[in-house]
């Protein structure tokens, strides 16, 4: 029975894939190509190499497998689909930075460099390293996109959190958590209450950008806000809190950001949160850019380099020691 062609699942991927089983091989895969008649060149190459068993049946793990056992270890999973109908079969040792900048492209041709990297560089490279096949994988050029560093004072970040938790409590502390930690939106929304340990001050947070688990610090405030949890911590598995990252939840913060008289920074969102736990860290705390990454919330110095400029630095305070002019201004 020969290999049928298989057309493009547009939504996921331009490519024809091959599906069926010849001669006894089972062969589902992308043909890579988005024409009928190079496709069908491709599929015959197969049952070619079949016929004279040279046809690579087991490559290792593939990039669906990778994919499945990443996300059921919690892994974010908002883009993996489209990667899934891209990559389909094809094992991991056949993905290198050729295969992904061709996903990139193929995937989001009208997308700005950030957008490729936050939905198939980030992704792919947590899924590989989740499989123990990461490598230095290079990103785009702009991939970070416009750098987002709007942050609050202490006298917007109180009444903001005083407008969350009057809107709703659960909220409130929601909010509160995320600016005690520098946590992005994501992180406490997969927290489970048996991952909340208060005497030790501490919070497991089991899948974080970076595709690593870290331990997060809770500050007292933290460690307070989590105490007053209308529903409590003594839920085992549960999830700390209900919400779920959607229309609705940024809604919440628009309500409370209004009530509290304070203007959120455009893009900035919850992302205001951690901004502004890294800004008070350095203010407050007089952090240095390794004490930053050492905190685990940032992945490099580079990172965390953003930041610096929230604090007057000590060399430009030797503008002191120049020649004073005593002007009368009266």
């Amino acid at each position: 029975m020969p290999i049928k062609l298989i057309p493009p699942r547009e939504r996921f991927s331009p490519y024809y894939y091959g599906r069926g089983t010849y001669l006894g091989v089972f062969v589902n895969r992308s043909t890579k190509a988005d024409r009928v008649p190079i496709a069908k060149r491709v599929i015959k190459q197969w049952e070619h190499d079949i016929e004279r068993g040279r046809f690579a049946t087991d490559k290792g793990p593939t990039f669906l497998s990778a994919s499945v056992s990443y996300m059921q270890a919690g892994g974010e999973r908002t883009y993996v689909a489209k990667l899934i109908g891209f990559f389909g079969e094809t094992p991991l040792s056949e993905i290198d930075q050729a295969a992904v900048d061709c996903a990139a492209v193929a995937l989001y041709p009208q997308a700005s460099n950030a957008t490729r990297n936050r939905s198939v560089y980030t992704p792919i490279s947590a899924i590989l390293r989740h499989a123990g096949k990461g490598f230095d994988l290079r990103r785009p050029k702009d991939a970070q996109g416009r750098q987002l560093t709007g942050w609050l004072t202490e006298e917007q970040a109180f009444a903001l959190l005083a407008a969350a938790i009057e809107l709703d409590i659960e909220f409130g502390v929601f909010c509160t958590i995320l600016l005690y930690t520098g946590c992005r939106l994501s992180e406490p929304l997969k927290v489970r209450c048996a991952d909340v340990n208060l005497s030790g001050a501490e919070m497991f947070v089991p899948t974080t950008k970076n595709g690593e688990p870290r331990r997060v610090f809770l500050p007292v405030t933290a460690v307070t806000a989590l105490a007053n949890h209308p529903r409590g911590l003594t839920r085992g598995t549960d999830r700390v809190f209900r919400f779920t990252k959607s229309g609705a939840l940024y809604g919440m913060l628009r309500q409370a950001a209004k009530t509290a008289g304070v203007a959120l920074p455009a893009r900035e969102a919850f992302h205001i949160f951690c901004h502004t736990y890294a800004t008070w860290f350095r203010r407050y705390a007089d952090a240095d850019l390794d004490t930053l990454v050492a905190t685990g919330r940032w992945k490099s110095r580079q990172a965390a380099q953003r930041y610096m400029h929230t604090v007057v630095s000590e060399e430009s305070q030797r503008a002191e020691l120049l020649p004073a002019l005593s002007l009368n201004y009266r």
